[in-house]
């Protein structure tokens, strides 16, 4: 009769809250959806007066209910809720205090903690209370001890502080507000009225962050030195050139190991969002020295990235470079390494001290060693500065397919004027002219082009007069790959001045899709440098046979003509090749042909005369044979002549004597029986191979 009496007493107000709430309640997709209750634990709060009364807590997630096992003689598990506590009164001793956690579903999850109830003082009490390597401001307090039974920790920075309860295998952390000197006290308790307590008192005075100049008072700036090196703060006692602050930190390498040096730890993370170029001062007894500055993770020191310059002078100061553009940002670092002559015993005389200042992150490089050709953009003592106009955005940045290439990217900005370029350097120019001569006509630069068939201008000129230029154009045959553009100066482009021996050209500009307004688009480059001795361009030229692998033939098919590259069907005669092109013309109108971009402008100052090897199924069809300028169709040249075989190789020969050679020619233009409609047929599929100057 109590039990049944029991339920009515639970279930009554149940039934009464869903009958007054009978829409509230249908959702039972919680119940079924439930999931396992899961970490699961239990927190022992101990009355320090002998009586062994033990407060447990259990906690975990998903638990609807728990039963909490004694772990003495009491068989009868208590039902605790969520939030809620259980007291027990123990005799001294062990226990094995069980939690199981029922969830909504019925699920269950069990787990068992030790409980030590001792009414003696707790013995053999070790704390460990450490700063976090990951910010100076966080500490880390753990604890054990024999007969213990919980820990309480005071961080000492504020008024009536509530303290931190945990258990012998935790680990509190605590990250304080600002810097100052606090006591961390941790008091270990068991049942009796006796405690142990434990206190440290730390000192967390203002960080070491980026840039470090050594004049802060505060600011307490702990060097790791280690096998030999040895670095402290000093006065500066070289107060001049580049570096008249106070106070520098002082370098001597002595005797020890071959890697000798310091290190210095920061308050946080360095952040390379937007700047990796490392800046320090130095001051060094002799040229030539080498100086490594390395970053690497506080918990990690192999998680790390270095580089190394050398010193240009002596008795001076002067501004390095450490390029970090190649770092991986995955990464945290927290210190920074100094070694001098890595590689090289010290011997702790003046011969091997050094002076340091001004450690900061930049995103320039110094303009200790002026820009001239080539330019790698790879040389960190180098300022690769460029001067973008007519709304271009040209950046550091990464080779997209190799990580340890560093090259420029330019976008042309929407709305970008049609003459957007970036100049190479400043608008002073190379430090000496670009050595143009008579047999030495060519520079190239590497490019990686969003699209084939891109214009790029190479622009020339006298920083003193810009009048005095001379430019040229390139165009790009691949799409999301690197290539090697020639810019032929001997070829200028249309409309602009020709080459001048008597000039000097000490300044270079560069123009992607130029006379097209800007739409966006992204072009990584590299490597600009003079071309020497005979070199064909790396894109598509004269002849042109059609077997390259890498090479992309982008035909621009128009009005019924279609030409694509196929293996050759027909090896015979005087035609062996592996590639030809194959040329349907379809029906639209009788003009129907296809055109060809080249990478530069045909050189016709010796030669005049086009020969093209053709397979035609026809004695007696024309075939015409013309060339355009790049931008301007009206200037053009062509001539026709027609086959005297079927089913033949024969080569065909174009007479270009009379070609305007004041004019640029670009494109290849072939149209097979102009003036008669095609109509896809076998008796309009030509094949054309080797076309070639003369």
């Amino acid at each position: 009769m109590k039990k049944v009496c029991y339920f009515l007493l639970t279930t009554l107000p149940l039934l009464c809250i869903l009958s007054c709430n009978k829409d509230t309640f249908n959702d039972l997709s919680l119940v079924q959806t439930g999931s396992t209750p899961a970490k699961l634990s239990a927190f022992f709060d101990i009355t320090q007066n002998n009586s062994g009364l033990v407060t447990i807590t259990p906690n975990g997630e998903g638990a609807a209910v728990y039963d909490v096992y004694f772990g003495d003689a009491t068989t009868t598990p208590a039902k605790v809720m969520p939030g809620k506590s259980v007291q027990h009164t123990y005799a001294e001793g062990v226990y094995n205090v069980k939690i199981i956690a029922h969830g909504i579903t019925g699920k269950l999850t069990e787990s068992t903690q030790k409980l030590t109830v001792s009414f003696k003082a707790p013995e053999a009490f070790e704390v460990t209370a450490a700063a976090d390597p990951t910010s100076i401001f966080k500490y880390n307090v753990s604890a054990k001890a024999l007969y213990e039974t919980m820990f309480k920790v005071y961080f000492g920075d504020a008024t009536n502080e509530v303290p931190q309860s945990f258990l012998e295998g935790e680990t509190i952390s605590h990250t304080y507000a600002k810097v100052g000197t606090y006591t961390i006290r941790v008091i270990a308790y068991s049942g009796g009225a006796a405690s142990t307590e434990f206190s440290k008192t730390i000192t967390i005075v203002d960080p070491v962050v980026l840039p470090i100049d050594f004049e802060s008072a505060s600011v307490q700036y702990n060097f790791g030195n280690f096998d030999g090196g040895n670095t402290s703060v000093v006065t500066n006692p070289q107060v001049k050139g580049i570096n008249l602050s106070s106070k520098v930190a002082k370098m001597i390498k002595n005797a020890g190991q071959t890697w000798g040096g310091s290190s210095i730890a920061l308050g946080g993370s360095i952040d390379f969002s937007a700047n990796k170029i490392f800046r320090m001062k130095i001051f060094s007894p002799r040229a030539g020295a080498k100086v490594l500055l390395k970053v690497e993770n506080a918990a990690n020191s192999s998680l790390s990235f270095e580089k190394e310059v050398a010193t240009t002078v002596a008795n001076t100061w002067e501004d390095l470079a450490f390029d970090f553009r190649a770092i991986n940002t995955a990464n945290t670092y927290q210190n920074i390494v100094v070694i001098i002559d890595n590689g090289t015993m010290g011997d702790g005389s003046g011969n091997f001290t050094f002076l340091l200042d001004d450690i900061r992150l930049t995103n320039t490089l110094p303009a200790s060693v002026p820009i001239n050709l080539p330019v790698t953009f790879d040389d960190g003592s180098v300022n690769y500065t460029v001067t973008d106009f007519g709304n271009t955005l040209t950046v550091d940045a990464t080779d997209p397919t190799n990580a340890g290439n560093f090259v420029k990217k330019t976008t042309k900005l929407p709305g970008a004027e049609t003459w957007a370029g970036t100049t190479i350097g400043t608008n002073k120019g190379f430090s000496s002219a670009i050595p143009i001569a008579a047999n030495a006509t060519k520079m190239s630069i590497r490019v990686y082009a969003p699209a084939a068939g891109i214009r790029v201008r190479l622009k020339i000129e006298d920083h003193n007069n810009n009048a005095k230029s001379v430019e040229t154009e390139a165009v790009t045959t691949k799409a999301n790959a690197w290539e090697t553009l020639v810019f032929d100066f001997a070829n200028q482009a249309a409309g602009t001045a020709a080459l001048n021996l008597s000039y000097t050209y000490d300044m270079a500009s560069v123009f992607f899709d130029f006379n097209t307004s800007g739409n966006g688009k992204v072009y990584y480059w590299d490597d600009v440098q003079m071309v020497t001795g005979s070199v064909t361009p790396g894109g598509i030229a004269l002849p042109l046979d059609f077997e390259s692998t890498t090479l992309t033939y982008a035909f621009t098919d128009f009005n019924g003509g279609n030409a694509t590259v196929i293996n050759n069907t027909q090896k015979s005669g005087i035609n062996n090749s592996n590639q030809v092109v194959r040329m349907i013309k379809n029906a639209d109108q009788p003009w129907g042909g296809s055109w060809l971009g080249l990478t530069s402008p045909i050189n016709f100052s010796t030669k005049k005369t086009f020969k093209m090897k053709v397979f035609s199924p026809r004695v007696g069809a024309k075939v015409l044979l013309k060339v355009e300028n790049q931008t301007n169709g009206s200037i053009n040249f062509e001539k026709e002549t027609t086959t005297t075989k079927a089913n033949t190789w024969e080569e065909l020969t174009f007479d270009y004597s009379a070609i305007d050679v004041s004019k640029q020619y670009q494109k290849i233009v072939v149209i097979f029986d102009n003036g008669t409609m095609g109509d896809g047929s076998a008796n309009f599929t030509f094949l054309f191979d080797d076309i070639n100057l003369y």
